[in-house]
């Protein structure tokens, strides 16, 4: 029998492969090479946006995939799989787990959080919550969801405001939350990755210190002029 995507991924490194339509590497077949080249690297799971992109990575790779699909919406600042209709997508194209904001703001179309995990656990689908504080992890897990991810720390107004990774958090969760903690957010560094895992994350997510070659060379960049001027 085949191993639960959270088994696969214990202790190991997720690569989120995503690039947005302003950025150089958008496109399906770039991040599903972006994906392969993860796997080759020693990755153990891919996090990507979009059905199309995810068609194309499940084309070149094995890995278990976290799906998410990115999307504006007028009447809401919640943008990762916000809606019913994401869902729907991602159950569609199959992936081993749906990742969403699982933060308490307002939703688009007047939907609820509540209402979208019950519709995903109602069609066998294993879910993350994207939270940014330890209160929204608490209430996620209580919904049903299979693990929370410390994704949006620093990513709403009223989560700490910092170029580092939220250490703290996790450190919290891994005691407070009875379901896998996943260490996601401004993780730069291996050194940093490890020590989210030697503080009990389950796993952990890297992506543009990984996937996003344009911020790599900026941080080369400014590193190089504070040191030349």
């Amino acid at each position: 029998m085949e191993k639960h995507i959270l088994e696969r991924i214990q202790n190991r490194l997720i690569v989120s492969c995503q690039a947005l339509e302003d950025e150089p590497l958008h496109g399906s077949a770039l991040m599903a090479k972006m994906a392969m080249a993860a796997e080759v690297g020693g990755a153990a799971g891919i996090r990507a946006n979009t059905a199309k992109d995810i068609e194309q990575i499940k084309q070149l790779t094995d890995l278990p995939i976290i799906g998410i699909v990115k999307r504006d919406y007028d009447d809401s600042d919640i943008y990762i799989t916000p809606t019913m209709t994401e869902v729907k997508e991602l159950i569609d194209v199959g992936v081993d787990m749906i990742a969403l904001d699982a933060t308490r703001r307002k939703r688009p179309n007047g939907e609820t959080l509540e209402e979208i995990i019950a519709y995903a656990k109602q069609h066998q689908q294993t879910v993350m919550a994207d939270i940014s504080t330890e209160e929204e992890a608490l209430y996620a897990a209580s919904l049903g969801v299979d693990c929370v991810s410390t994704t949006l720390s620093g990513y709403t107004p009223y989560s700490p405001q910092d170029a580092m990774p939220n250490f703290l958090l996790v450190e919290k969760l891994v005691k407070s939350v009875r379901i896998p903690v996943i260490a996601e957010g401004k993780i730069n560094l291996p050194s940093q990755a490890a020590h989210m895992l030697q503080l009990g994350a389950h796993a952990v997510v890297v992506g543009s210190a990984i996937t996003r070659p344009q911020l790599i060379t900026q941080a080369f960049v400014a590193e190089i002029e504070q040191h030349t001027k």
